[in-house]
């Protein structure tokens, strides 16, 4: 099937699952994919995506090989595969516009972003020089300027796009026209983890509905101690984040709660978790009889290799859509792995969507 030429704009934690997940799986073949949905989608396997391009804002990335940069603090994920190849690839400056909030000088410099003193390249320009296919977005929470000037990049470029993050972009019908009307696909916004807060959250909400009993009040809680959590403590940069996580879980219910009684965001940053991301979930209903019941749930992930599957086949979604001349919001694969996609689905519908479309039916 070829080459999926690959930029990724953020050299942050889900970038360094990512880059390391395609050497921990061509090492392992095909004898075990646990962790993968499709370990061929459309015919191109992990193999298949070769890193062309990145970009990032922090003193210790810029300038580095990318197989180096994606170490360096203040990544703290999980290391699963240290070995990785030499791509080629230098981390050139991007522009800083939003994507750095003013608290993080108050932190240490292995845990905040620290900016390089370096001109910011030319985005679009870059991407050309590398023949870029598909950029994936990975930029902090809150970068609304940033995410948008990647966003016009790629239009300007020729480049499909992956938002992973809480801009809408991809469920914005003016930017979803301009991808389309420059013939090129748009996957987004607000990636969804593999097995996270917020799928879980939604399979419970649904699942009450399915079985007759009414969710009056819920919550969930998150704690993290990566740049993500960090940055989110600015809450002036949370509001499309909830919106997004917010319209995630109700869209799976019948009737929409009121807004005081359903609460779904980050709650604090706690250092020393790292990568680690714990959702406390409550959600409360009465069943047969107004009987009141209630369910808690205490969930423990490392946030971005449980990132980085979703993104995985993203990537390939995105090429296999530029094979088929399809262009705009990409539909049955945002709302698989997005949680504010163009449009919500039922996520058993969206999975059945997915897969027939991946099938060219």
């Amino acid at each position: 099937m070829g080459q999926i030429r690959l930029a990724i704009a953020g050299v942050g934690n889900c970038a360094s699952s990512l880059l390391q997940g395609l050497e921990y799986y061509r090492k392992r073949g095909t004898t075990d994919t646990a962790g993968l949905v499709h370990p061929v989608l459309g015919g191109y396997s992990l193999t298949d995506i070769r890193p062309v391009a990145a970009f990032d804002v922090d003193r210790r990335k810029v300038g580095r090989p990318l197989h180096e940069a994606i170490f360096a603090p203040p990544n703290c994920t999980a290391v699963f595969q240290r070995e990785l190849p030499d791509w080629g690839v230098t981390v050139q400056m991007g522009p800083v516009l939003d994507g750095i909030a003013p608290h993080m000088a108050e932190y240490p410099e292995s845990r905040a972003f620290r900016a390089a003193d370096a001109p910011a390249c030319d985005v679009a320009a870059a991407l050309r020089a590398a023949r870029a296919e598909v950029l994936i977005c990975y930029l902090p929470v809150g970068s609304e300027h940033a995410v948008r000037h990647y966003a016009q990049a790629c239009l300007d470029a020729g480049v499909a796009l992956v938002n992973c993050e809480p801009v809408f972009i991809a469920s914005h019908p003016e930017w979803g026209q301009a991808f389309r009307a420059r013939g090129l696909p748009v996957i987004g916004d607000d990636i969804k983890s593999q097995f996270g807060a917020t799928i879980v959250h939604r399979a419970l909400a649904r699942l009450m509905g399915d079985r007759g009993v009414r969710l009056e009040r819920t919550y969930q809680l998150n704690t993290g101690g990566n740049t993500d959590f960090l940055n989110m403590l600015d809450r002036s940069r949370l509001r499309s984040k909830k919106v997004s996580k917010t319209e995630a879980v109700q869209s799976q219910l019948d009737t929409p709660l009121a807004e005081g009684d359903i609460h779904v965001g980050p709650a604090d940053f706690v250092p020393w978790q790292k990568d680690n991301k714990v959702c406390f979930l409550r959600m409360e209903w009465r069943g047969f009889g107004d009987v009141p019941m209630n369910l808690e749930l205490r969930l423990s992930v490392e946030d971005s290799p449980n990132s980085a599957g979703m993104g995985i086949d993203c990537i390939r979604c995105a090429k296999l859509a530029l094979d088929r001349g399809l262009a705009g919001p990409l539909e049955e694969i945002s709302a698989v792995t997005m949680k504010h996609p163009p449009r919500q689905m039922r996520d058993s519908e969206a999975r059945e969507r997915l897969e027939q479309w991946i099938a060219g039916r």
